[in-house]
């Protein structure tokens, strides 16, 4: 592990999905976990999402985008506060589910518009 980007993927890791989750993740962490949550830290973290290419607005757009397209229901709560954090409005988040059901499929997007739904009435 590259203790630099650990170290950034931490930082931005925190600032996209906030302390509250990130102390979670970290305190149910497990031996058997470990690796994995130092990897998505230091790759998905501190490697993609730290890079200048493009701004977190649009990485959350993406985010949304392929979590959708892909079914993966379980992580696109997490990603829609994200959103928000990263500049989002609620109306552009649907935007985003609404361009992707054409490519992707109505089914997965109204599953997507319900889960965000759940996340704006927590708000």
């Amino acid at each position: 592990m590259t203790d630099d980007r650990y170290e950034q993927g931490m930082r931005v890791r925190r600032e996209v999905l906030g302390d509250e989750h990130v102390d979670r993740a970290v305190a149910n962490t497990t031996e058997f976990t470990q690796p994995f949550q130092d990897f998505i830290t230091e790759t998905a973290w501190g490697s993609i999402w730290a890079r200048d290419g493009i701004d977190r607005r649009s990485r959350s757009m993406i985010t949304l985008a392929v979590l959708t397209a892909l079914g993966r229901e379980h992580e696109i709560a997490m990603h829609v506060r994200a959103a928000l954090t990263n500049g989002l409005t609620k109306e552009e988040i649907g935007e985003v589910l609404l361009h992707t059901s054409v490519y992707a499929g109505v089914p997965v997007a109204n599953r997507a518009f319900a889960i965000a739904q759940q996340v704006f009435d927590t708000l």
